[in-house]
């Protein structure tokens, strides 16, 4: 009972109204024309679904609520999956959302599996762009200063870093994070020439 609470809360009183289109059986249609409308409802309906549901769990996690994130971010990854396949580049901010809200909850070993599973997609895809391989870096990243190796992250944050500016230019905000969080594990390290350079730079 508690689970179903949570998961209503979380996503399904949002996307209730979006389900019945896309779950229930297609119509039968008599004609090329209201085939190809039909499809294209249903890949509408679809792609609003899972965006309410990747909203509502980036909100949760903002809020810093990471178990009511689970849900929703649960309802993209399905969704998601079934409209572009489980090795598909679409799922990666999916499933590096998902290890956020994991470790956020306290659970180390389910955040390590969703990183896993977004390394393997980019492994997987050779023409993975730079900007999804900095978000998974900075992933990575967090994950480390979460478990304790601040040395594991910074590598992870600076190729995080590289890869933004290549994608985005040096001097792009989503350069930033990745400085950001570099800067904070200095300032713990109490090494704070470099700590003050990287806050300067963001």
């Amino acid at each position: 009972v508690s689970h179903q609470k949570t998961d209503w809360n979380s996503i399904h009183s949002r996307i209730c109204h979006l389900l019945l289109p896309v779950l229930r059986p297609q119509s039968c249609f008599h004609s090329e024309k209201d085939r190809k409308q039909g499809k294209e409802q249903l890949l509408r309906n679809q792609e609003s679904l899972i965006a309410v549901a990747l909203s509502t769990a980036q909100g949760f996690l903002w809020a810093g609520k990471p178990m009511e994130a689970m849900p929703a971010a649960l309802q993209a990854l399905r969704f998601s999956s079934r409209l572009s396949g489980p090795a598909s580049l679409q799922l990666l901010p999916i499933y590096l959302l998902l290890a956020e809200a994991s470790t956020g909850a306290g659970r180390p070993r389910q955040a390590a599996k969703y990183l896993s599973q977004a390394q393997w997609i980019v492994l997987q895809s050779p023409d993975c762009s730079a900007a999804l391989q900095s978000k998974l870096h900075r992933g990575l990243g967090l994950f480390s200063i979460a478990e304790g190796n601040l040395d594991q992250a910074l590598y992870h944050l600076a190729n995080d870093v590289y890869l933004a500016t290549a994608e985005f230019g040096l001097n792009s905000v989503e350069v930033s994070g990745g400085y950001f969080h570099m800067a904070n594990i200095f300032f713990h390290q109490n090494k704070m020439d470099a700590a003050n350079s990287l806050y300067t730079e963001v």
